[in-house]
């Protein structure tokens, strides 16, 4: 009985370091959107998310439904051109 004791003990205490390691490595979420080509058309999607948020077929509707996001969430929208790279910043803090 004794044994079973300190083998729970030690399990407990292995868990609780892994929780600790884990909480203290996780980076905060974002709440960035990020206006991306998608198929045919233009992708609203959030930082950090390989779903999207919301398609579009033109760019200007992407970017007005991510400053809606953003303005709710203060965070920024991050415009991509068609080749990926980042054409525009608009930060709502």
């Amino acid at each position: 009985m004794a044994d079973l004791k300190s083998i729970v003990r030690s399990l407990l205490d292995i868990i609780k370091v892994l929780f600790e390691q884990s909480r203290d490595s996780a980076t905060p979420r974002t709440w960035h959107q990020h206006v991306v080509p998608y198929k045919d058309g233009w992708a609203v999607r959030r930082e950090g998310n390989k779903r999207i948020t919301s398609k579009h077929r033109k760019q200007s509707t992407a970017v007005n439904k991510a400053k809606s996001i953003a303005k709710k969430r203060k965070s920024d929208v991050i415009i991509h051109r068609e080749d990926g790279t980042i054409r525009d910043r608009i930060g709502y803090d």
